[in-house]
């Protein structure tokens, strides 16, 4: 048990690293890419740079529900983690980056982005426990319903999108149109690879050690996985392009959701967004409660004081981490998950056999 635990740890951080590295290049060069292309930095924070990002989260997802047997609660735990730990990154770099100063280079049209993501957050956690069954082939209508939201939830950020974000000026990036497309591609190969080593030693790592998935989901794996947007969120700031940076985790906090859509298709054993439990309830609702708050601040940043928007940002991390410790308390172990109430039709947690049995 020892040297398999053992195992499964050195393939947990080696391929930490790699999703690190290559999620962290994906923002690079589809900053590249948004620069050559002449597309307007909302798209590139909202769209380009939080679907880069956000590929750990995708492929982590899809072989987290193809494992034997699948692990549907790591990869809805995975998603709503991600999107509580993106607040927390958010309201940790502007505190460091200025608190005040850095709301008020975030523009206000940042509002719409942000209540997409926290309407599709929530109709996550609604359907999550609505545990609604029907579904359009392998995929749930839940799931379809949410694919639905984004699209129109984007194309409602971009109709409002900042008046500064047309017309920007191509910026030397140091590289061809082409040597982008090509990196992009190769560091995407780099996290979808990756992804599958994380999800199969975190599925090790909580059979071992009786650690829940859900919680390992939701604190263990979200933390690698959202390393991506974190590195990007600090390259911009540092580049004094908050608005970016604040898209990017917004943006990612979106598509996050959808995976639910991406992943369904893989999953045999019914809709993935019903493998919820109490933990995902926690982890969803600080995500949602977070990011509400990020609204506030942003359209109320010319009117607050310093001390008010730092104490406020503070409050946000503090949120996140009061929530991990809750989500860590009601997360349990595995052993917890096998003999709690699982949708119908199915066994509970990772010990799934077909349907009915």
């Amino acid at each position: 048990m020892g040297g398999d635990l053992a195992v499964a740890i050195v393939v947990f951080l080696a391929s930490a690293v790699v999703v690190m590295f290559c999620g962290a290049k994906l923002a690079v060069y589809g900053d590249a890419l948004a620069s050559l292309t002449g597309w307007g930095r909302l798209f590139v924070g909202s769209l380009l740079v939080a679907l880069a990002t956000s590929l750990p989260e995708l492929s982590t997802n899809i072989s987290a529900v193809q494992l034997d047997p699948p692990n549907p609660e790591l990869a809805v735990g995975n998603v709503f983690g991600a999107n509580m730990l993106n607040m927390f990154t958010m309201a940790a770099v502007a505190l460091v980056f200025g608190g005040k100063r850095f709301l008020q280079q975030v523009a206000p049209e940042q509002g719409y982005l942000i209540v997409t993501a926290a309407v599709l957050t929530g109709v996550a956690i609604l359907f999550g426990g609505l545990r609604w069954g029907a579904s359009v082939g392998e995929v749930g209508i839940g799931s379809i319903i949410l694919i639905v939201l984004f699209v129109a939830g984007m194309w409602w950020v971009y109709k409002n999108r900042p008046a500064s974000d047309d017309g920007e000026e191509e910026e030397d990036v140091g590289m061809t149109l082409k040597k982008a497309w090509l990196m992009f591609g190769l560091v995407s190969l780099g996290v979808v690879a990756s992804g599958f080593f994380l999800a199969w030693s975190t599925d090790e790592i909580a059979e071992i050690t009786g650690i829940a998935s859900s919680t390992l989901g939701i604190l263990l794996v979200s933390l690698v996985t959202t390393m991506p947007e974190a590195s990007s969120t600090i390259a911009a700031a540092r580049m004094g392009a908050m608005d970016l940076g604040v898209a990017g985790l917004y943006g990612s906090c979106a598509f996050n959701v959808t995976i639910l859509f991406y992943a369904d298709p893989f999953f045999r054993e019914g809709v993935l967004g019903n493998h919820t439990e109490p933990a995902h309830f926690v982890a969803g609702g600080v995500a949602v409660g977070l990011m509400l708050g990020g609204l506030v601040l942003v359209l109320s940043r010319n009117r607050i004081k310093s001390s008010i928007a730092a104490i406020a940002l503070a409050l946000m991390a503090a949120t996140y981490i009061v929530g991990a410790v809750v989500v860590a308390t009601v997360g349990g172990t595995e052993d917890e998950e096998s003999s709690k109430s699982a949708p119908p039709g199915f066994q509970s947690a990772k010990k799934f056999g077909t349907p009915g049995e």
